[in-house]
């Protein structure tokens, strides 16, 4: 080819890179490096959060109980200082009443707060209420139905629907949603419009993932029938995060961590995940172990 002084060939090289890097873009090559502390957004809410959360309520709480309120508080702050910004509790877990002692001091602007709600309150706005203050918070990004079973849940919990649907309008919170702990109550929970977020047990060796048996106790064995509701919730654009990513702390072996988080993140559907730590070692390892998994 011969190249004229109007279009030398250097001109001529430069132009078939940024054809050839739009035509990569365009196909989807161009993507940026992804790690667990990016922040993602969760489903259609608008909410962002990082994609790796840090779960206050292993076993109940007691795990994270025994580190007591300083050894929770640092543990809390190490995690936002590595890029965390998404913590998990609930009423019922006994790290719950150390949670606005935790978080004071950090930007709220920055935080995920995320909380559950177990029952069906006879006053579920003074419950609402009392998890702001608890939070020291005057909203909470997103508060969960907690550990719904049945496959009528939608029903037998109306009352603190409707409450968390009102607080949702008076943005004392930006999304509700509910954590199941049984297939019939996460296929309710999938079709359902009121849902804005999931909290879904998932991981490939299918421990403590949902069953059949609408019992908050009796696990399942087959993940397929969860990963198909789970397709389900994207398609109505709810927000996914996953739990259970170390089975409940069954994993003590670091190759059923390493496969359990490289489930995850190949999970088109999942936002985000929790996990439960006790240590900063272990917030290093399962940043590490995302960012290797998302990384290809």
């Amino acid at each position: 080819m011969k190249f004229t002084n109007k279009f030398n060939r250097r001109q001529f090289i430069g132009r078939t890179a940024i054809l050839a890097a739009t035509t990569l873009a365009s196909r989807g090559f161009a993507a940026t490096k992804r790690t667990a502390v990016d922040q993602v957004e969760l489903g259609k809410t608008g909410i962002k959060l990082s994609r790796l959360g840090m779960g206050c309520g292993t076993n109940s709480g007691n795990v994270q109980f025994n580190l007591g309120q300083e050894g929770f508080n640092r543990l809390i702050r190490y995690a936002y200082d590595q890029g965390i910004t998404y913590f998990d509790c609930a009423q019922s877990y006994k790290t719950f009443p150390w949670m606005g002692e935790a978080i004071k001091g950090l930007p709220r602007e920055k935080l995920f707060l995320l909380s559950k709600i177990p029952g069906n309150p006879e006053k579920p706005m003074e419950v609402i209420d009392r998890h702001l203050k608890n939070y020291q918070t005057d909203y909470l990004d997103c508060i969960l139905v907690h550990c719904a079973v049945k496959g009528t849940w939608t029903d037998d919990l109306k009352r603190l629907m409707d409450a968390l649907s009102e607080a949702k309008a008076r943005k004392k919170i930006r999304a509700h949603g509910v954590s199941c702990h049984s297939l019939p109550a996460l296929t309710l929970a999938a079709s359902s419009d009121w849902v804005d977020v999931n909290l879904v047990r998932v991981n490939p060796q299918a421990k403590h993932i949902d069953g059949p048996d609408e019992a908050w106790n009796k696990s399942g064995s087959d993940l397929e029938p969860v990963l198909k509701q789970i397709k389900i919730m994207r398609s109505k654009g709810h927000g996914i995060i996953g739990m259970k990513i170390c089975g409940n702390g069954d994993f003590v072996k670091a190759e059923d961590r390493e496969k359990s988080i490289r489930f995850a993140m190949a999970q088109p559907e999942i936002d985000a995940i929790t996990i439960g730590f006790k240590s900063k070692e272990e917030i290093d390892e399962a940043i590490e172990r995302m960012n290797r998994a998302l990384a290809g």
